[in-house]
């Protein structure tokens, strides 16, 4: 009688990091603050409306996509009049190198008439009206939010939930609660540029497969525990 097979041993369970405390986050915004001072968004825009559409339109895209993409359409309508005019089809002839064009391009159109119809052609400026736009959720407006109008908002973005996760900065189970926690940890003085800081941290630094932990400078203070050459 053949012996029963074994079964795999199971992969021990990551240990649970501990959340960052103030003075430590204090101590992690102050050092990427340091190494980069003036943390923005990399999507080109003039102004609100134009914020509101890029980052509408970067959803399941990259801002070097986007960029390209909104280069010649912010050239010919830059404006939520200018955007009505050229219509749905004329939008999505110049986002076609972008993920989920063709519904972007009809959230485009759909914001830019209700910004004219209900906000007289200005980009609101509070979460409920902007999160009530067509193509617009959470995330989107709080980028607005403080990108163009300098709240103190946090976007948790795929990078953000991976740094705040992988560093111990606000070890949470979903994007809603990594941004509860990362307004709660971060100091007042660092929240504005929060956002920004951890989005570049993990987009040239702690990337998700092959993170740079030896040119890392919060490395010591992180509590990923397979860093590479240790």
């Amino acid at each position: 009688m053949p012996a029963p097979k074994k079964k795999p041993a199971r992969k021990p369970a990551p240990k649970a990091h501990k959340a960052f405390s103030p003075e430590q986050a204090a101590e992690m915004f102050k050092r990427l603050a340091k190494s980069r001072p003036d943390p923005k968004t990399e999507l080109d825009y003039k102004d609100p409306f134009t914020l509101v559409v890029a980052v509408a339109l970067s959803a399941q895209a990259t801002d070097v996509s986007v960029n390209k993409a909104t280069k010649e359409l912010f050239r010919i309508a830059d404006t939520p009049q200018k955007m009505l005019a050229l219509g749905e089809e004329g939008v999505a002839q110049h986002i076609k190198t972008i993920g989920l064009w063709r519904n972007k391009a009809k959230n485009v159109v759909a914001l830019s008439r209700l910004i004219i119809e209900k906000h007289n052609g200005q980009t609101p400026r509070t979460r409920e009206d902007l999160e009530a736009l067509p193509g617009v959720g959470h995330k989107t407006a709080s980028v607005v939010l403080n990108e163009a109008y300098g709240e103190a908002t946090i976007a948790v973005d795929t990078h953000v939930f991976r740094v705040a996760n992988r560093t111990g900065l606000a070890p949470e189970s979903t994007p809603e609660k990594v941004e509860k926690r990362l307004l709660e940890v971060t100091p007042g003085t660092y929240k504005r540029g929060a956002h920004h800081w951890l989005i570049l941290h993990g987009r040239y630094t702690c990337l998700a497969r092959k993170p740079g932990c030896p040119e890392c400078v919060i490395r010591d203070l992180c509590q990923y525990e397979a860093k590479p050459g240790e």
